[in-house]
């Protein structure tokens, strides 16, 4: 037992150690130094200089720049913004429902209704079906007819039903089925899947994951998946010896709702609102007033984002005459608000703010791919495979962040079309000849509903397609690839669908690595790495590993996490990652900048070769692809004080972060970090996955 604890204490310290006694002596980066500055004291105030209006605001409270839109030529109301007022109405944004397959009268259809709410009541209450799940399944049979028939009338009889079965609160079943947040969405669902099949078991393990077991992975038939077989022996292109400084930033979660001096711990819905509360005190009492920069449980306010922007140059050692040679944005722009509160303008407005800021302090080109939150509802967005206008329900935000991308000048006419028909995806070349293909992560992420329709296919929304043709014609002309998406294929298997997960798995293994050089992921917040194997992931071996899925460190601090990005030095020949800085800022020290002549610290955190390279054996002149990273997962099994070491920065080095100090834990994350699918993350150990609150797994 005591050597146990004195390991486990080394586990903690040594790491942590080691990391300061580097950074102390200027031993990091493969020129034995840092690319700029090894910190960044963000000036106090925000620079007005960032956008060219503002509406008046109370001293002391974030600004409310008074944003133009190039694309849809509008100035947005200071309403839309103000923490003052936040919405307490439904948006007024288009609802698209199914068309009835019978023309009934309003009588009829509430006939219909009646029927069909008695029958699900009966079928929940009653005892004539057995089992939660066949339960689930009868009910949403009935109520498919009522989708049929009176699509209109559906949303407020599934409030009605949600309310008095006692399934949520009355506040929650107005937030899951108002017709203006997801009962549309839902009525879709009811009407067009098959809810009596496969398409039914996911419905109702979403509802509730105790109703039906969650549904694993489909056999796949890869048969004239891929227009031409592997090439024998393909090699990549060799290094160019040249080296180019890429920016990785994610999950900015802009709220420009945010309100100091409020409840930043609050216990329902986003702090650092006007509205936000903490039960545990009387009414109007605040515990944590929120800081001018962030908290722990609060998106992004201006002055933060601002900070980060303005700590890249310095940092990175960039600037308009050494400029950086691109960006990699990967997803979420707009805030976790209540979906009452979300409005298509609102998804829009963060739009046009994050990207203009990026336009303004970032060099280079900008490559940006869409988040589940940067659509309304969130997470929602149609394949085109749906009948009628519903196929076409989520094209506003297609054209408007095509045209947007293309007004800044990141991407052309040719991959702007594309955004446009391939639900914000897009193919371009940029200019040191790499090829970038982006797609949107939301046609397998398990909270856009509407990918419980036809669960079989993987494809539904033809992403997938449009990828393998790409990268297809990237063979073909011997290009190398780097691939952006958001959420993330694999890790524990908690975010993305089975079936399409496998499915991009096999695209990794059929193109990898001769023509992806990387994958790019964000939508965890956290700083975490997944390894694509061969043969689906079988045989987890340095032979083995073809490619590298990178997760970036948000800059948002929600939830527990410290706000981070990083930058990589890629060659510029065989677009390898030879080396990664990651840096943050301290959100626990926000409180005491209230007064203070300067404004957040952004800090150098640790380089990703320095940090592994070592207990790897890695050379010094290989590149940080997957064979490095499997053999730090080697190093980590024979030293677990590594794991302990990459949990920290799994958080950005948060006070918030739980420790990996159990072997439980260590040989979960181990796993994880091997996952890169849904089918391999469920079979890692539970409860390890996030760094945002305790862990549930036990040790």
């Amino acid at each position: 037992m005591a050597v146990m604890a004195i390991r486990r204490s080394i586990m903690v310290f040594v790491p942590l150690l080691a990391q300061y006694t580097l950074a102390q002596a200027g031993g990091y980066g493969a020129a034995g130094g840092l690319p700029g500055a090894s910190s960044y004291v963000a000036p106090a105030g925000f620079p007005t200089s960032a956008f060219s209006s503002y509406y008046p605001v109370p001293s002391g409270q974030e600004p409310q720049p008074a944003l133009y839109d190039p694309v849809l030529n509008i100035t947005y109301p200071l309403n839309l913004t103000n923490p003052d007022t936040l919405p307490d109405a439904p948006s007024t944004d288009p609802l698209y429902y199914p068309q009835p397959i019978a023309n009934l009268s309003t009588a009829q259809q509430h006939i219909i209704i009646n029927n069909v709410v008695q029958q699900v009541s009966e079928i929940i209450n009653g005892s004539f079906i057995q089992g939660n799940c066949s339960k689930c399944i009868a009910a949403l049979s009935v109520a498919k007819s009522a989708a049929q028939l009176a699509p209109r009338l559906v949303p407020d009889a599934m409030v009605q039903l949600c309310t008095s079965s006692g399934f949520h609160s009355a506040s929650t079943c107005e937030e899951d089925f108002e017709a203006s947040t997801f009962g549309a969405i839902w009525t879709q669902i009811l009407a067009l899947a098959d809810v009596s099949g496969l398409d039914g078991q996911y419905i109702c393990n979403s509802l509730n994951s105790a109703f039906c077991p969650a549904p694993g992975v489909s056999s796949l038939n890869t048969t004239g998946l891929f227009p031409k077989p592997k090439p024998v022996n393909a090699t990549k292109p060799c290094p160019s010896g040249e080296r180019v400084k890429v920016l990785h930033m994610s999950d900015f979660h802009l709220d420009p709702r945010y309100k100091v001096g409020s409840e930043g711990n609050c216990t329902s819905n986003l702090c650092c609102r006007s509205d936000a509360d903490n039960s545990a005190l009387p009414m109007g009492e605040v515990s944590y007033p929120a800081p001018l920069y962030g908290a722990f449980e609060c998106d992004t306010p201006y002055d933060l984002g601002l900070a980060a922007l303005q700590a890249v140059g310095p940092l990175t050692g960039t600037s308009k005459d050494k400029p950086l040679g691109w960006t990699v944005y990967t997803g979420d722009l707009v805030s976790h608000e209540p979906q009452a509160q979300l409005s298509r303008l609102y998804v829009e407005y963060a739009e046009d703010s994050v990207w203009g800021m990026m336009k303004q302090y970032l060099t280079g080109p900008v490559f940006p791919v869409l988040g589940n939150h940067d659509t309304n509802p969130e997470a929602i967005d149609a394949p085109h495979s749906m009948p009628g206008p519903l196929g076409q329900q989520m094209s506003w935000n297609f054209e408007h962040v095509a045209g947007l991308w293309q007004h800044e000048g990141w991407i052309n006419s040719t991959a702007a079309q594309q955004a446009r028909l391939h639900y914000g995806a897009y193919s371009i070349k940029n200019h040191y000849g790499l090829k970038i293909i982006t797609f949107n992560t939301d046609f397998w992420y398990h909270s856009n509903f509407l990918n419980f329709i036809n669960t079989s296919n993987p494809d539904v929304s033809g992403t997938f397609a449009f990828m393998i043709q790409e990268l297809q014609a990237a063979e073909d002309a011997g290009e190398r690839v780097w691939l952006l998406g958001h959420v993330l294929s694999g890790w524990d298997g908690s975010n993305p669908l089975p079936n399409p997960s496998n499915l991009f798995y096999q695209i990794v293994e059929r193109y990898s690595p001769h023509v992806i050089a990387n994958i790019f992921f964000g939508h965890t917040h956290e700083d975490q790495v997944m390894i694509y194997y061969a043969n689906n992931g079988t045989n987890q071996s340095a032979d083995t590993a073809l490619n590298s899925g990178w997760i970036g460190p948000s800059v948002t601090p929600l939830t527990n996490l410290n706000s981070g990005f990083r930058m990589y030095e890629v060659d510029t020949g065989s677009f390898d990652i030879y080396e990664a800085y990651t840096w943050y800022a301290d959100v626990n020290s926000f409180p005491a900048l209230a007064n203070s002549s300067s404004g957040p610290t952004f800090k150098f955190e640790y380089s990703t070769r320095e940090t592994y390279g070592p207990a790897a054996g890695w050379p010094e002149d290989a590149p940080l692809n997957a064979t490095f990273w499997h053999a730090v997962t080697e190093a980590m099994e024979d030293d677990y004080s590594l794991v302990s070491t990459f949990n920290t920065l799994e958080g950005k080095t948060s006070v918030k972060s739980p420790n990996c100090t159990c072997d439980a834990c260590a040989e979960a994350k181990i796993c994880y970090m091997r996952s890169g699918s849904v089918a391999l993350g469920r079979a890692c150990p539970q409860g390890f996955g996030s760094v945002q609150s305790p862990f549930k797994g036990k040790c």
